[in-house]
């Protein structure tokens, strides 16, 4: 196993982010939403598909959402404005419901955004049903506006707001009322606030509303040419502009997320808001190559530069140095270290009162593996923070855990010592150690990026404590186990090379 784990830090520690485990084929996902500790995402096709997982990590086909509507299909009044097509739908809880909203697009750009309204997301509970609310906005296939891929916001203000479009016209935002989720001023002309895209919808940060929004052209496999773009204003009624001062009515928008490795066409952005400093986005790649190309949800960081949003990526498999951000110290097994190429030899004396003479170039000194140093290791299990001296010690091959499960975006990691199977150990009374590899949950590791690029990293289980514990730098020298505060760097880390 060891081994195995060796080559795969050699092969994939410079690849972008995974996409999620089990069942994860989807195209146009809603915002990953969660009820209860259990994660759900609704997608285009026939009757919404549901996804649904209990970690956040590994997802399963659910059946689809209108098999608990009345009738099971697009209600009459939707059908009157649009089609009986499903697709594009996102999801949102406002007080003791929740309000999804789906396209039903006839012959675009003719089509029209169906609410359907719930109590529960779980489809084993005695109350799961779906009620048909008609439809909320339309196009008629002769105005400049396409009613698909609704994106819905609850604003700090209580107000609620959705935003709807294609390349076929503009984006529009029309008002919802919290209360029924129906528009709330039918009879206001919509407020146009981008073009040249699809699949919007708004969010709020810090004073800005963001406006993201899917740029290209999709469902064309590993030729989509999707991506991600945005832009900001102190209104949700816009302008939107991008970081050149571009309204997006104009065309303008600031690059979030792009194709890259083997995951072509991002797009459908969705927020998940975990708490504690810890937001993650949702997203469909048009094609994941590791797939057959398929269309597949993902779960990735959300991080915040400079008052613009930033597409962070999941941690991947690879050797990394664990760095304080607090004291800018690493984390390393408890041993007497070795000097990187062995220790150098004084100068000679010199003569006078001259400076010594500078010594001549040596050859390249290689990185010190554990193979070299670890004979001196034996017996010891403890684990401190000390200078980073790029010695074997410091070096932690992170990794997932075989069968270990997972969390939004991600799975649970073994923490070990590159060439060896000390891994790192949650033990009672909230202390560490490095011992041998079980598996036991005390050994597997949440890794979350926070909003500042920092890492969380928290053991699943702490032997004898039911609190969610977080690596923590007490000084320059101890790492302990304690609860996070999102307002202090004790528990804020940073991954890099060793």
């Amino acid at each position: 196993m060891l081994k195995k784990l060796l080559s795969l830090a050699a092969i994939a520690c410079a690849l972008p982010a995974f996409a999620l485990d089990g069942e994860i084929g989807v195209h146009d996902p809603s915002t990953v939403i969660s009820q209860a500790g259990h994660f759900y995402a609704y997608g285009t096709g026939n009757g919404l598909p549901v996804l649904t997982s209990d970690d956040g990590w590994t997802w399963r086909r659910a059946g689809s959402l209108m098999s608990a509507v009345p009738g099971g299909k697009v209600g009459p009044a939707v059908l009157a404005r649009g089609g009986d097509n499903t697709w594009a739908p996102d999801v949102i809880h406002v007080g003791d419901r929740y309000f999804l909203y789906y396209a039903a697009p006839a012959t675009q750009p003719r089509a029209a955004i169906g609410l359907l309204v719930g109590r529960t997301l779980d489809p084993s509970a005695p109350d799961y049903r779906w009620e048909d609310r008609g439809p909320v906005v339309w196009s008629d296939g002769i105005e400049d506006s396409n009613a698909i891929d609704p994106g819905v916001l609850l604003a700090p203000d209580g107000k609620l707001w959705l935003t709807y479009g294609s390349y076929f016209g503009f984006i529009r935002l029309v008002e919802l009322d919290p209360a029924t989720g129906l528009r709330r001023f039918p009879d206001r002309k919509p407020i146009d606030i981008a073009i040249n895209s699809e699949a919007s919808i708004p969010i709020y940060h810090d004073g800005w509303y963001y406006l993201l929004v899917t740029h290209g052209s999709c469902c064309q496999g590993a030729n989509s040419t999707y991506n991600i773009r945005m832009g900001r204003s102190r209104k949700v009624t816009g302008p939107y502009l991008d970081n050149m001062g571009i309204d997006m009515l104009e065309g303008g928008g600031k690059s979030f997320a792009a194709s890259r490795g083997r995951h072509v066409g991002p797009g459908h952005f969705g927020r998940l808001d975990l708490g504690d400093g810890v937001e993650k986005f949702s997203l469909h790649y048009e094609a994941d190559l590791d797939r057959g190309g398929i269309s597949v949800l993902d779960i990735r960081p959300l991080l915040w530069r400079d008052g613009w949003p930033v597409a962070g990526d999941n941690l991947t498999t690879g050797v990394y140095g664990i760095e304080s951000a607090r004291t800018g110290s690493v984390l390393e097994l408890a041993v007497q270290g070795s000097p990187v190429g062995g220790f150098r030899a004084r100068r000679p004396p010199v003569a006078g009162n001259g400076p010594p003479p500078e010594p001549p170039a040596g050859s390249f000194i290689p990185d010190q593996e554990s193979s070299q140093v670890s004979a001196s290791w034996l017996g010891s299990t403890d684990v401190r923070l000390a200078p980073a001296m790029l010695q074997a010690q410091q070096k932690w091959l992170i990794a997932p855990a075989p069968g270990g499960g997972g969390y939004p975006g991600a799975p649970y990691f073994r923490i070990s010592i590159s060439g060896t199977e000390r891994s790192l150990t949650a033990v009672a009374g909230g202390e560490l150690a490095a011992t041998p590899f079980t598996g036991a949950p005390e050994q597997l590791w949440r890794i979350d990026e926070l909003t500042d690029g920092t890492w969380r990293i928290t053991p699943k289980a702490v032997p004898g404590s039911t609190d969610m514990l977080a690596l923590s730098a007490v000084g320059s020298s101890k790492a302990t186990l304690a609860k996070f505060d999102p307002a202090s760097d004790r528990q804020r880390w940073k991954l890099g090379a060793p």
